[in-house]
């Protein structure tokens, strides 16, 4: 699901709040050693996200945010921000020369360089994080 989040909204807030969680408490960001990443070059997106990307040759930048039963992607195209709401059930991740993340036929593909390499860490926490929801609710791939 992807949302214009340029402007407080409490529709908005509440929606990502009820599909992936609410964000983590402070004691739990610290016991995580952070729940963002850095941010990353965007390289590519699937053809019914391009809206999301900027027109002219500008870097697209964006980054991910952990939650309990999901992730948000952030994504600015100028002066706006988009995010994209992933729950863990839906996530798939490949790693082919930087990092692709699908979900419901959609997908952002993060650029391999410096920035990228800085965020491996953020990855592997991502992916543990992603094995333990799958654990806990008993998802197994269709």
């Amino acid at each position: 699901m992807l949302l214009n989040t340029t402007h407080t909204n409490n529709e908005n807030k509440e929606l990502i709040n009820n599909t992936v969680g609410p964000p983590f408490s402070i004691l739990e960001m610290i016991k995580k050693k952070g729940v963002g990443s850095k941010r990353m070059i965007v390289d590519e997106v699937s053809p019914n996200m391009a809206s999301i990307l900027n027109t002219i040759s500008d870097v697209n930048y964006g980054n991910i945010e952990l939650r309990p039963k999901g992730i948000l992607i952030h994504v600015t195209k100028g002066l706006q921000n988009f995010t994209w709401i992933i729950p863990y059930y839906r996530l798939v991740v490949y790693k082919v020369d930087g990092s692709s993340i699908h979900s419901n036929g959609k997908f952002i593909h993060f650029r391999n360089n410096k920035t990228f390499k800085e965020n491996k860490k953020f990855f592997d926490k991502l992916m543990t994080e992603k094995i333990n929801y799958d654990a806990i609710y008993n998802v197994s791939p269709i």
